[in-house]
């Protein structure tokens, strides 16, 4: 059987190297070693089942070799794809990742903040629920560098790692103009709290005008799909030459809008559906939902490549890029004759 106690030295011995040689696999010195090395290591390690103090590391100024993200709501699918992102991306580097959810409560927001400090993480990935600006402030102040994800924080200088929003919305628009769409519907959560629907929403007020479009929009203020029912009513009853489509600004909506269109028996199609993020049961929902897919997984490695670039004692500059393409994937929703 394993020990739970086993030590240094005892992966050491077994992995056929120093107690400095395994003291750097497990602290900020990994990329020193061999993959040959690193091997042996590991190996040793999961035989003997030895875990390093990480908390114990970090208080010794060791470097905890822990990373914080916050995100604002653990149950929005963007979010559940970004955490796998960057805990993939944070694990590659030799790093642990502790998340926290703030469900939209800037309150609790502050209380997570502390916490994360608290742990000794080393560096911050942040999903705004509010405005955080003077304990992110304090936070950088105190050495913790941090990267925001998707959501800008006013007056922070700190880099903002996400979706290229512009232009989600213009291929969105692109593609339902070339389907032969003219008027549309974009259906968005409330916008206050969150750049990046802020952003959307101002370039779709921009390009209808632009293409020559008829629009209109809708806030939800509840992502109850009764909350729609009205101006959706009117949106599919309003004369038009031409046929309509609803833009969605992201998948919450999306879902929101197609039990909607169920509740009316609104068709698919005949009635466009676009909406930004794949979700797993868009192609299973007849005739499929036409969407723009976040590279979730590439913008989790932009973000810890960007928050590594920060601390002093990883070796080399990792290439980050900041804003991310993302990728239409067509479907029966946006096919006015199917």
């Amino acid at each position: 059987m394993p020990s739970s106690r086993a030590t240094l030295i005892e992966v050491a011995k077994l992995a056929g190297t120093s107690k400095t040689s395994v003291s750097r696999y497990f602290g900020s010195e990994r990329e020193r070693l061999t993959a040959k090395l690193q091997s042996q290591i590991e190996q040793a390690a999961n035989t003997l089942g030895y875990q390093p103090n990480l908390m114990a590391r970090g208080l010794k100024g060791g470097g905890s070799r822990l990373l914080g993200m916050l995100v604002a709501d653990i149950r929005n699918p963007f979010s559940v794809a970004a955490v796998h992102g960057v805990e993939q991306a944070a694990r590659a580097h030799g790093y642990s990742l502790i998340v926290c959810n703030t469900d939209n409560d800037p309150e609790q927001e502050q209380t997570q903040l502390a916490s994360l400090a608290a742990y000794q993480v080393e560096g911050l990935i942040i999903n705004a629920a509010g405005q955080p600006e003077p304990q992110l402030q304090a936070l950088m102040h105190s050495g913790i560098p941090l990267v925001l994800l998707d959501r800008e924080v006013r007056q922070l200088d700190a880099e903002v790692i996400g979706l290229d929003n512009t232009q989600a919305i213009d291929m969105a628009l692109d593609h339902l103009v070339q389907q032969g769409y003219r008027s549309v519907l974009y259906v968005s959560e409330a916008p206050e709290h969150a750049s990046a629907r802020q952003e959307r929403l101002k370039r779709f007020k921009q390009q209808v005008k632009t293409l020559g479009l008829d629009s209109q929009t809708l806030v939800l203020n509840s992502l109850d799909e009764h909350s729609a029912l009205p101006t959706l009513r009117e949106f599919s009853q309003r004369p038009a030459c031409a046929p309509k489509a609803v833009l969605c600004a992201n998948g919450n909506v999306t879902l929101a809008m197609v039990r909607s269109f169920q509740h009316l028996g609104l068709t698919m199609g005949s009635i466009g559906l676009l909406g930004i993020d794949e979700l797993e049961w868009c192609e299973l929902v007849s005739p499929g939902i036409t969407t723009l897919a976040q590279p979730t997984d590439a913008i989790g490695q932009a973000a810890v490549a960007c928050l590594l670039n920060q601390l002093p004692q990883h070796p080399g500059k990792l290439a980050v890029q900041a804003l991310h393409s993302p990728t239409l994937i067509i479907r029966g929703s946006t096919s006015p004759s199917g």
